[in-house]
């Protein structure tokens, strides 16, 4: 790869881009259609609460347990390589969506579709930082793909209720395969093959620990309701989780190479990193899940209305994501996220205070908050969680901050089947109500943004991060900083 770097012409370095953010594209698309679409799939499918859930969460669960396992797969093997394969999984996956002939196969098929997903965006940005060297060069890619995300959160409503409404909800599984075949082809056109150097270890211990640990509290969460808390299913899934999370701590704390570091966490810029991600984005999960069941459901609105109603949504990402990244610039993370907490938090509070009579334009407010604190999030998160890390290891600190975003995802979504049950049971009868404890929890999770941006950034957690760096930097960079201190 390197050889053929400086071959490179400008225009095929932004077919290249293109090709990467096309991945973007369907996978952070696919989340907001696909909550659009619930309603109708709960009518098509007579499904219960659970199985709506699990259509959402099997993906951010797989999602989540994966990320790092593909980006490592592609240093090893190839990134174009398997950034083929993941284009191909997720092509199939979508059509198996389109042709379930029950919920319980739609759920698999998000399985296979979400095997695919994890593929593509660590794989993605591996490719971007290969072919874009330049620093400043680098920087305007990075920027626009993280303007492809704004787009497809207003992409992904409005294309997928007006694909509902007019053509049906198998449709929102369509309008992947074209995407995915342009991008396979242009993949295979365009992108050098590479592949890392350095390669790391497997951990497989590490990886099943991981999962079992996130798919047995998120059993819990989703099937507690349904099937008691006390059941034996229930009570052996929470066994599970808590016996592999334990055993998720011991293996990490000791493997020479594990699947993540557990020293990152002695900083508390990362640590609160993760914990900000999982809590903006457990908010953000039930907010796109409930809502969507509260404006069709509830209030009567149509695919299109509603999908019309998260546009407000989207503006917030497309015009304060990119301006939070220069806040976080100039002034540091703390703004950012004090901003984001307090926006989270109060427009939450005004969903706890919604009824089968609110107004059209106050829906658009509420949303208009809460997009605009949502999108305040994303890049204190990723400049918190490599601040004061080696450059050899934010590429690992930052994949574990991505993680945490889809861990909170599905948490969020399985917070609402057990907290508010009875809402997305029947959504026709009392859903302010029975959703109202929902909404005081998505406030706290922001009040935790809010003390979380304090403390990250004290100058107590930013003498952890200086402390932690120099234990987890390779010999090259250790030699570099005793160097720096000789000087």
């Amino acid at each position: 790869m390197n050889a053929t770097i400086g071959e490179l012409s400008r225009g095929r370095k932004m077919v290249i881009l293109a090709s990467c953010c096309l991945s973007l594209l369907i996978v952070s698309m696919d989340m907001t259609i696909v909550n659009v679409a619930i309603p109708s799939i709960r009518a098509d499918f007579d499904a219960s609460a659970a199985h709506l859930q699990w259509v959402i969460d099997i993906y951010t669960l797989v999602l989540a347990s994966l990320l790092l396992l593909s980006g490592a797969a592609g240093d090893r093997w190839g990134r174009r390589r398997v950034f083929q394969i993941g284009l191909t999984v997720f092509a199939f996956g979508s059509l198996l969506c389109s042709l379930a002939p029950s919920i319980e196969m739609l759920i698999a098929a998000r399985f296979v579709q979400a095997v695919g997903g994890s593929m593509l965006n660590p794989v993605a940005m591996s490719i971007i930082t290969q072919v874009f060297t330049d620093r400043a060069e680098r920087a305007r890619a990075i920027g626009i793909w993280g303007g492809v995300v704004g787009i497809s959160m207003a992409l992904g409503p409005i294309v997928g209720g007006a694909l509902i409404e007019y053509v049906g909800w198998r449709s929102v599984f369509w309008i992947n395969l074209p995407i995915c075949a342009l991008a396979i082809v242009l993949t295979a056109v365009f992108v050098p093959a590479s592949r890392s150097s350095t390669v790391r270890d497997w951990d497989p211990i590490g990886q099943l620990l991981g999962m079992a640990t996130l798919f047995g509290m998120v059993y819990v969460l989703i099937e507690g309701p349904s099937h008691g808390w006390q059941a034996p299913m229930t009570v052996t899934a929470g066994a599970v989780a808590v016996l592999a999370a334990a055993g998720f701590l011991y293996w990490e704390g000791r493997h020479h190479d594990p699947f993540i570091d557990l020293r990152f966490f002695r900083s508390i810029p990362f640590a609160s990193a993760t914990v900000i991600g999982i809590c903006a984005f457990a908010a953000y999960g039930a907010f796109l899940f409930m809502m969507s069941l509260y404006l069709q459901g509830h209030l009567g609105y149509t695919a299109m209305h509603t999908g019309l109603l998260y546009l407000p949504l989207a503006v917030g990402a497309l015009i304060f994501s990119p301006l939070s990244g220069r806040l976080v610039a100039r002034f540091g993370s703390r703004p950012s996220l004090l901003v984001a907490g307090t926006l989270i938090t109060g427009a939450t509070v005004l969903m706890s205070l919604m009824t089968a009579h609110t107004q059209t334009w106050q829906l658009i407010v509420i949303f208009a908050v809460f997009g605009v604190g949502f999108s305040m999030v994303n890049a204190p998160i990723t400049t918190a969680a490599v601040s004061g890390m080696p450059l050899d290891r934010a590429g690992a600190a930052s994949a574990v901050a991505s993680t945490s975003r889809q861990v909170g995802v599905s948490l969020g979504v399985a917070l609402c089947g057990s907290v508010a049950g009875l809402a997305i049971a029947s959504p026709t009868t009392n859903f302010t109500a029975e959703s109202r404890p929902l909404w005081v929890i998505c406030a706290l999770l922001g009040l935790v943004v809010i003390v979380l941006g304090l403390v990250s950034t004290s100058p107590r957690a930013l003498r952890s991060a200086d402390r932690l760096a120099p234990l987890i930097a390779g010999p090259p960079e250790r030699q570099r900083r005793v160097d720096a201190g000789h000087r």
